[in-house]
């Protein structure tokens, strides 16, 4: 009887050492070639419609998002997104800030559609009805927070028009798009539908 305990303690022992033993070079492993995962900005109290924290950084190191929305065939809408000092990350990235890396989730009228991890979308005619729409693009660290400057989300607007169902006028001319961009921070939109840079 008392060679099974012993046997069970040597066990646990070793058990005990060889997994801390593998997670140190399992950590190791992760941090060889990778970027600094180190914390990156401040994590701020505010945050998105979604309850996602504002993750404030120097305005000299933050990224940079622009939109751009045009009319396609069948009435959809072709957006493209312009980025400096940003990277998008790869289905499957860990779970951390990392500076200049992110995806970015777009928004139409206040109301969350997407998240990308591409510069491209392709809006479908039937979520644009006729009138004025306001498409967003902001950009979060892969933790999920909002890169901001400021205290306000790095984001973009640019205002589209659909001039009848579909996105199109009875004519069969297409509906207009104005572009946005931004520098951190952005928010009101300026007259012509261009988003503020601050």
């Amino acid at each position: 009887m008392s060679w099974t305990r012993g046997l069970l303690v040597a066990l646990a022992v070793g058990a005990l050492l060889g997994g801390s033993a593998g997670c140190a070079s399992s950590e190791a492993h992760e941090r060889k070639g990778e970027v600094s995962a180190s914390p990156v900005g401040k994590v701020l109290d505010d945050t998105d419609e979604e309850g996602r924290h504002y993750r404030e950084i120097d305005k000299k190191d933050a990224p940079q998002v622009g939109v751009e929305v045009q009319p396609a065939s069948g009435g959809t809408w072709d957006v493209r997104l312009t980025v400096r000092r940003f990277h998008f990350s790869a289905p499957g990235a860990r779970p951390v800030a990392v500076a200049g890396r992110g995806t970015a989730r777009l928004y139409l009228d206040g109301r969350a559609l997407t998240r990308l991890r591409t510069p491209d979308y392709h809006l479908p005619g039937r979520l644009v009805p006729r009138g004025t729409h306001h498409v967003t693009a902001r950009l979060y660290a892969d933790d999920q927070t909002v890169w901001a400057v400021h205290g306000k989300p790095v984001e973009s607007t640019a205002d589209i028009t659909a001039s009848g169902a579909e996105g199109t006028g009875a004519t069969g001319r297409p509906a207009s798009a104005t572009e946005g961009t931004s520098g951190p921070p952005s928010g009101a939109r300026h007259p012509a539908g261009r988003a503020r840079t601050g």
